[in-house]
C-alpha cells in the first residue's frame, strides 16, 4: 500500500497551488495523509476528490471551517499499521517522549507544523515522521514531501522527497 504524506501546505497564502509532483503523488497514492496548515477549504475539497483514502487533520493556522471538517488527532489502522496524525507535538527538545506518552497505541506519528523534515523512533519504538512543507521550505533548503510503504503492519521505503523553490 503507497503512502504520501504531507503539512503545512498553506494554499493560498504560501503559494497559489500544490507543486505538480506532490499531486502526481497523491494521485498514485492508496492513503494520503496530511497533517494541517491548510488555510483554503478549496485544498482539502480538492484532496478529498483526488485520495483514494484520506487521513488528515487541521492546522494552527486554519480557521473554523476547516476545523469543523476535519479533527484535532486523527487515529486509523491502515493494513495493520497504527497511524496517529497531529499538526503540533510541540519542541523538538523531548518531542519522542512526550510523543510515546500521547500515543501509546499508535505504531507512526505523523506531524507538522515546524516544516522541519523529522524521522526518528522513540523510546519506546513510535516512528514519528514530518515531511515537512511542499510550499514553505522555511529554513530548510528544498521544499519536501514523504512518500512511504505499508506492507504487513510495517512502515517502510519512506523516503523523503525535495522539490525546487515555489517560483
Amino acid at each position: 500500500m503507497r503512502l504520501v504524506a504531507v503539512a503545512d501546505t498553506h494554499v493560498p497564502k504560501r503559494a497559489r497551488e500544490l507543486p505538480a509532483q506532490v499531486w502526481a503523488a497523491v494521485d498514485a497514492a492508496d492513503v494520503v495523509v496530511h497533517a494541517g496548515d491548510w488555510v483554503a477549504e478549496a485544498l482539502l475539497d480538492e484532496f478529498e476528490a483526488r485520495s483514494r483514502r484520506l487521513v488528515a487533520v487541521w492546522g494552527n493556522n486554519d480557521g473554523p471551517e476547516l476545523r469543523r471538517r476535519l479533527p484535532e488527532v486523527a487515529r486509523v489502522t491502515i493494513g495493520g499499521l497504527r497511524l496517529a496524525v497531529v499538526h503540533e507535538t510541540g519542541g523538538r527538545e523531548g518531542r519522542e517522549r512526550r510523543a510515546d506518552a500521547d500515543y501509546p497505541d499508535a505504531d507512526v506519528l505523523v506531524f507538522g507544523h515546524s516544516h522541519i523534515p523529522w524521522d526518528t523512533l522513540s523510546p519506546n519504538g513510535l516512528r514519528l515522521l514530518n515531511p515537512g512543507s511542499p510550499t514553505d521550505r522555511r529554513r530548510q533548503p528544498h521544499c519536501t514531501y514523504l512518500t512511504a510503504r505499508i506492507a504487513g503492519g510495517v512502515l517502510d521505503d519512506v523516503v523523503l522527497h525535495r522539490l525546487n523553490r515555489p517560483r
